[in-house]
């Protein structure tokens, strides 16, 4: 009978998938491509299977393990000439390591180029290291061999300035180039990939935001008002009705094209793939920060950005000859006098779009355009619907200022994205935080009537439309202050820096309690550390266990990573919870071993793997073959219960966010522990 239920409970884990086993979702193969008889292209293709992802080369300090690729070099045989460039990939933003992060999915594509120095044939070997991740798993760094054959005609090498060749500069560009084209040309056809699909979602996520911005734009006291005498225009200069209307669609559709055109324009400049790559850079953020403050003030009231006044008064001219060139002209004559309200929307709107990429600035000026030229155009071929319309008054300058306010906190954000590429530690989570409760306190102030600013009327009481946003403010900032103790802020995550880049993994003043007390008293058994939440956690496991011996508790093993995305996951969302914290805290004894570090082992201590035949030299190594030896398992997080003799308490866990289901696995190992024991 228990063989029965045993080959019962066998085949149940294998229809579901849920049991041990060993990933290996890319495959390698490399080629080589001929430039001229002494000039070649080492090509290093990888094949990834779906829902995983291999990272790029290019990863910021403290993200993932970056692609590496180290080719043996021969002085006499061959000459590496720049450095292995890669395909486009896609680059999208990690909240768990608070960065932007490139990586390929399906197919990626490596190159190397080099210039033969011998008429032999010559073998050239290398290494490539690579991490790969899927929604629920990541791998250690896994090492492949490299082997090209290759012979052509000898060379002449090149000399080296600071260690690159002269033409290093072109050729990066160039080779980069093929590599992306090859990327391209090899994706199947007629089969649109899941980053497509998403970079699609996020277009339309845009332009939907843009054309928001534009109907903020269009309750502005600079655009507002300047409806009735739009449709006093083709009221009195349209004939018929049907002129009227045709004029008014040539209205709106004019104003569409000039947005449209800044849009072309500006992606035009920067090229469409250089403003995705700008995002990431330093400078790009901070002069936007200070772009989106400087927008920010001048809504505020303390000045006002204008172009300048002889263009107005040449664009009227032209406005004043009729017909279509009139209209086109008038078009732009709104867009100039109006600039003092939408040129800081606008702006705000392209630097959104630019930092996406690609063709988000067109796309941002269709959106935005829209909103601003319908309600011109409907109004003026439907000029009764004019009764309708509140107004001009002072709650045009309240929009302003509303908009001034979230336009100041948004360059906070840019400001965030700099001190995090460079690691700074400037504007760390509470003090952002800290910084979005003052902004979005006082707004709330300035609606409830509190703060009067230069431009505004006076106020002899508050409307139910301005008293129902100032509340919802009100409740939103009182909803950040407890980000200042460590809450997570769901509603605005993305923003602030992630949890882990804070002055305090717990928020600001907190004193780390345990049951008892405080834990400064409490005292870290030798080999162990304070690891995440304060959890007691020993890096060996020999270590680990002889001290669960010595305290007669269970042993949990933490299979994890540095770099692993999804055991930061689990740490922030399950091992979070008071339940699971307890129990990881009070009730086992937990053993991390980290199978991404790098350090070395004692020379005494290394040893050939019986898996590959490969050198174990790494700690990071050690503990990976021992996943894969003794669980036949190679993927992370990865989770074991065992006794003091090893053996599994229970099966295995893995990634698993339903934190009552991590929390039923855990006391069942702690219960058959106490089985056993008794």
């Amino acid at each position: 009978m228990k063989f029965i239920s045993t080959l019962f409970l066998f085949i149940f884990l294998f229809v579901t998938g849920s049991y041990a086993q060993i990933y290996n979702p890319v495959s390698w193969e490399t080629s080589v491509e001929k430039i001229n008889d002494s000039d070649f292209q080492l090509v290093i293709s990888a094949s990834i299977e779906e829902g995983w992802h291999l990272y790029s080369q290019n990863v910021p300090e403290g993200g993932p393990i970056p692609t590496s690729i180290k080719i043996n070099e021969e002085p006499n045989s061959f000459q590496l000439i720049g450095v292995p460039s890669e395909g486009k990939g896609h680059e999208e933003f990690d909240k768990v390591f608070g960065m932007n992060i490139k990586y390929f999915d399906t197919r990626a594509v490596f190159k190397q180029k080099i210039r033969l120095l011998s008429t032999d044939e010559v073998n050239i070997t290398g290494i490539l290291e690579f991490m790969v991740c899927d929604d629920t798993n990541c791998l250690p760094p896994t090492e492949v061999d490299l082997s090209f054959n290759l012979q052509g005609k000898a060379g002449v090498a090149t000399a080296e300035i600071e260690g690159e060749t002269q033409n290093d500069f072109l050729q990066k560009a160039e080779i980069a180039d093929e590599a992306s084209k090859d990327v391209s040309e090899t994706e199947p056809e007629g089969i649109v990939s899941k980053t497509k699909k998403e970079k699609k979602k996020s277009l339309w996520t845009l332009f939907i935001l843009s054309f928001f911005a534009g109907f903020a734009a269009l309750l502005t006291p600079c655009v507002f008002p300047m409806i009735p005498m739009t449709v006093s225009f083709f009221t009195k200069q349209s004939k018929t009705k049907a002129i009227g209307i045709r004029n008014a669609l040539l209205f709106g559709v004019s104003i569409v094209f000039l947005y449209v055109l800044l849009g072309t324009v500006v992606t035009s400049i920067f090229g469409a793939d250089s403003l995705n790559a700008l995002s990431t850079n330093v400078w790009f953020n901070l002069v936007f920060f200070l772009l989106l403050i400087i927008f920010a003030v001048s809504f505020l009231g303390a000045f006002e950005i204008t172009l300048p006044s002889s263009w107005g008064t040449k664009v009227d001219s032209q406005a004043d000859r009729g017909g279509l060139i009139g209209i086109f002209f008038m078009a732009l004559a709104l867009a100039i006098v109006s600039f003092s309200c939408t040129g800081p929307i606008v702006g705000t709107a392209l630097v959104a779009a630019a930092a996406q990429g690609g063709t988000a600035p067109v796309v941002s000026m269709l959106g935005f355009s829209l909103a601003i030229a319908l309600p011109f155009s409907l109004f003026a071929a439907f000029p009764g619907w004019m009764n309708s319309l509140p107004k001009s008054g002072g709650w045009l300058n309240t929009v302003k200022v509303f908009l001034g306010f979230l336009e100041l906190a948004l360059a906070f954000k840019f400001l965030s994205n700099a001190d995090l590429v460079l690691q700074g530690h400037w504007l760390e989570r509470e003090v952002f935080i800290a910084i979005w409760i003052t902004i979005f306190g006082a707004l709330a102030l300035y609606l409830f009537g509190k703060i009067k600013l230069p431009h505004d009327s006076d106020l002899p009481y508050i409307s139910v439309g301005r008293l129902s946003l100032g509340l919802v403010v009100m409740a939103f900032t009182i909803y950040m202050i407890p980000g200042l103790w460590g809450a997570p802020l769901k509603l605005i995550s993305g923003f602030p820096p992630p949890m882990h880049y804070s002055e305090s993994s717990y928020g600001v003043g907190y004193t780390k309690l345990s049951d008892t007390g405080s834990n400064s008293s409490t005292k870290v058994p030798e080999g162990a550390h304070l690891g995440p939440h304060d959890i007691i956690a020993f890096l060996d496991y020999e270590d680990g266990m002889a001290y669960a011996k010595k305290v007669n508790k269970p042993v949990m093993i933490d299979f994890t990573g540095h770099a692993c995305v999804n055991c930061r996951k689990m740490e922030e969302r399950v091992w979070s919870d008071s339940r699971v914290l307890q129990i990881l805290k009070n009730d086992i004894i937990l053993i991390s071993l980290y199978v991404d570090d790098k350090r070395a082992l004692p020379v005494e201590e290394q040893y050939t793997s019986s898996i590959n035949g490969k050198k174990v030299s790494t700690i990071g190594k050690k503990w990976s073959e021992f996943q894969i030896e003794k669980y036949k398992a190679n993927a992370q997080p990865y989770y074991v219960l065992l006794d003091h003799n090893g053996d599994n308490l229970n099966e295995y866990s893995a990634y698993n966010p339903d934190i009552d289901d991590y929390l039923a696995w855990l006391n069942e190992g702690i219960e058959n522990f106490q089985t056993k024991k008794d």
